[in-house]
């Protein structure tokens, strides 16, 4: 495939909004490569509070912001944030709330203990990307998916939003770190999950809610699969290879010699090609 590819980049960490993990890197330097060869994109990211807004010019977009997210019956209002990477005339999107996102640190207290609302910390993220892509009318060939935060993004894709034009045709990739671990999630969590077009039955992976399931879940909805780190749970590289779609194996970015962008092109052809 040679034409130009439109690419939605959903990350849970982007460099430099956040130190520079081997996720925020990618998530960094892949979109500009891929805009930088004549490709389109788009990338978005929770706006954390430990993100200083004056230092990193952020601004609110009023004509996204505006619309509520429905989660356990309750309203949470949607705010779209924006800044630029000047060095690499690229954009970044924040998908922000006053209830989820504005604390200090990013997916753990003060005390280490992993935030008790994480759960609809990710499904506010993953809805609130769509949500945003639909009032920006963008129409992307494929969905890049890196951290956990938007392992949920491929099943609303597919269950929820999969009538909506601009999303028919989208190819999901996602990208697995070592992220989470051990973690677990609220024990609603897979009722918290659904919402129009996304039934109990899509979610059965999710009936004991933790980092491998969710991971899991995401997986189950994606077309292609990348081991985005050394470390990747072997249980979730298998299982991937297991749901016969491609899996890109690792490729450290960081190398100087490492041919990631063309690895990850030439992945993103044979997913648009073949599934």
């Amino acid at each position: 495939m040679t034409e130009a590819k439109r690419i939605l980049f959903v990350s849970s960490e982007i460099y430099p909004f956040l130190p520079q993990s081997e996720m925020a890197f990618v998530s960094r330097y892949l979109p500009q490569a891929i805009q930088e060869s004549g490709g389109e994109i788009r990338s978005f990211m929770p706006r954390y509070g430990c993100i200083n807004e004056r230092r990193n010019q952020l601004h609110e977009v009023i004509r996204l912001s505006g619309m509520n997210i429905i989660i356990r019956e309750i309203d949470r209002p949607l705010i779209i944030k924006v800044a630029s990477i000047s060095t690499a005339r690229m954009q970044v999107y924040f998908i922000d709330n006053e209830d989820y996102f504005h604390r200090k640190f990013i997916y753990r207290d003060q005390d280490d203990t992993f935030f008790p609302d994480n759960d609809e910390r990710g499904i506010f993220f993953a809805r609130g990307v769509l949500e945003t892509v639909k009032k920006l009318r963008w129409k992307p060939d494929i969905v890049h998916c890196h951290g956990w935060l938007s392992h949920l993004l491929p099943l609303y894709l597919k269950k929820a939003y999969r009538d909506d034009p601009l999303f028919t045709n989208a190819k999901v990739v996602l990208s697995l770190y070592n992220d989470l671990t051990a973690e677990t999630f609220n024990e609603q969590m897979r009722s918290k999950v659904l919402m129009p077009g996304v039934k109990a039955k899509d979610t059965e992976v999710l009936e004991k809610p933790d980092a491998v399931s969710l991971a899991k879940l995401g997986i189950q909805y994606a077309n292609g699969v990348v081991l985005a780190h050394p470390a990747v749970s072997p249980e979730l590289a298998e299982f991937a290879r297991n749901h016969n779609i491609p899996v890109l194996p690792y490729v450290n970015p960081q190398d100087p010699e490492s041919t990631y962008i063309a690895d990850y092109n030439q992945f993103y052809d044979l997913i648009l090609e073949t599934t």
